[in-house]
């Protein structure tokens, strides 16, 4: 049997504290990715979402100590040193980041961004990469491409600096494509047509993509597989399209439902009430059973085991069954 591009297995992500015991971020996380698979990871803020994908490159903070295993087409990345990754950051996979203005050098010229990666991986000169970065700004639809090159971030719009992130991301035509929040500072307009081209490239080259969003509409719109998290913990995973109709999780449900839309006349956007617990202060049992609307006693009593409804799909709940019914 051929071993998935990417095996994530039982991750946990813990933050040392002088003093205190360490603050676990990421507890018991699993789920593998195909080649040309997209996968979606949805959560709230504060539900380790970033902090799992920079586990994935290796750029987690030095006090975070990680425990359980990132396979990369078999090759163990937990407890690699930085030369090793250096051969993976890029190269195997790149990263578009949250934020382009800070993700981006104001100081360079875009183009000699986008040819970085490409003078110190492949040992070409600044002039021989220029035809790469063209076709590169190109692909990602900038404008005049031959004028922007030699932009600088300031000079370039919202839109446009996620563009050339995407492009740094690129260059080195990586294996798995990162994306952590790359539509939330731009219009609704302007992020359609980033994960348009983010979709558009993913079915040409055939490369991986993990897609790490706040917001279900974009999951539902980019990815075939999805990743609930929540406070640190998987809630739900499976096909995005059965999970979005018929969600086993109250949480999964609760997101679906505070989904924007148009609503008649008066009535107001669900919202889940309350906020993600701190996680210093993690509730007993279930850590969404504050929240919950089906929460039961039996909730409170110990925190769900993680287990399988049918094929493909798993969910962290007491009274979740297959086809998403609950109790």
């Amino acid at each position: 049997m051929t071993a998935p591009l990417l095996r994530v297995d039982h991750l946990a992500i813990d933050i040392a504290r002088p003093g205190q015991t360490p603050l676990r971020i990421v507890d018991d996380v699993s789920f593998e990715l195909e080649r040309g698979q997209t996968l979606g990871i949805v959560g709230e803020s504060g539900s380790g979402k970033s902090m799992l994908s920079l586990a994935l490159i290796g750029l987690l903070p030095r006090n975070a100590v990680t425990t359980g295993s990132v396979r990369l087409d078999g090759q163990e990345l937990l407890g690699q040193g930085d030369r090793a990754l250096c051969r993976v950051r890029g190269q195997r996979i790149g990263m578009i980041f949250q934020e382009p203005m800070t993700a981006l050098n104001p100081g360079m010229r875009v183009g000699d961004q986008i040819a970085e990666g490409l003078v110190r991986a492949k040992g070409l000169s600044r002039s021989a990469a220029r035809p790469r970065v063209l076709e590169l700004l190109e692909r990602v639809r900038i404008p005049d491409a031959r004028r922007r090159i030699d932009a600088y971030p300031h000079e370039m719009s919202g839109g446009q600096r996620q563009r050339i992130g995407i492009a740094i991301a690129l260059a080195l035509e990586p294996d798995i494509l990162l994306a952590d929040e790359p539509t939330t500072a731009l219009d609704v307009t302007v992020q359609a047509e980033i994960l348009d081209i983010v979709a558009e490239l993913v079915r040409e080259t055939g490369m991986g993509l993990i897609l790490v969003s706040h917001d279900l509409g974009v999951i539902a719109r980019a990815t075939e597989r999805m990743l609930v998290l929540y406070a640190g913990a998987r809630l739900e995973e499976g096909r995005t399209a059965e999970l979005l109709r018929r969600p086993a999780n109250p949480y999964t449900a609760g997101l679906l439902k505070a989904m924007p839309r148009r609503l008649p006349q008066g009535e107001r956007l669900f919202t889940i009430p309350g906020g993600v617990p701190p996680l210093t202060a993690l509730p007993p049992g279930c850590r969404f059973a504050p929240r919950c609307e089906a929460r039961t006693e039996a909730c409170e009593a110990g925190e769900p085991a993680w287990r399988r409804l049918d094929e493909g799909h798993g969910v962290r709940c007491i009274r979740a069954e297959a086809g998403g019914v609950l109790r």
